[in-house]
């Protein structure tokens, strides 16, 4: 038995669980999510829990009891709380800004990165107050953007692609991060050491 696979999830007060024709839906304040359960894995909800079981013993069976457990949990998490994702900015001449409901990015480019906002994903450019909040530390700290939504997928999918436009450096740490990331700095490169004798 998956120790994964067999966690029970409870359903907290505000989310409404459901199983029926292959697909699990989950929803609560923060919206609706759906999955599709493959055979033969299959979805008990009952007194405020949900169970995921699986009607084989193969490898793959396996595998998806695991899998699905923990994203129909994702999922409730989701609904209920959100997931948010943290990005911070640090350059010379680096500004982020809404435009609506996209953000754009002034990242050293000739020109600036606007990115689309998708459903079921905000953007949020914080504060100072808001990022002095948030303890991220005194070095390499820009300007922070906050991704969030329902689905833990889709939050990362477009933090991943926010941060790709400009990977960070690890001598000044100019670029973008994850607020969460670790970055090995590198000291920087300087001259010969010493003249030769």
């Amino acid at each position: 038995m998956s120790r994964v696979g067999k966690t029970v999830i409870t359903i907290p007060n505000g989310v409404n669980v459901e199983f029926a024709n292959g697909i699990v839906t989950v929803s609560g304040s923060n919206g609706t999510l759906k999955q599709e359960i493959k055979t033969p894995i299959t979805v008990v909800v009952e007194a405020g829990t949900v169970r995921v079981e699986r009607g084989a013993e193969n490898n793959q069976a396996r595998a998806l009891h695991g899998l699905y457990n923990r994203l129909i949990n994702n999922m409730v998490i989701g609904v209920s709380q959100g997931f948010t994702k943290t990005l911070i900015l640090n350059g010379v001449g680096y500004k982020a800004a809404m435009k609506g409901e996209d953000l754009a990015l002034n990242l050293g480019y000739s020109h600036p990165s606007e990115i689309k906002a998708v459903a079921g994903v905000k953007f949020k450019v914080c504060t100072p107050q808001e990022i002095a909040a948030l303890n991220l530390g005194k070095e390499g700290i820009g300007q922070v953007v906050q991704v969030s939504g329902a689905s833990k997928e889709l939050v990362g999918s477009v933090a991943s692609k926010i941060r790709d436009l400009r990977v960070v450096e690890p001598y000044h740490l100019y670029g973008i991060r994850y607020s969460d990331e670790r970055v090995l700095r590198k000291e920087s490169k300087s001259g010969a050491k010493g003249k030769k004798k």
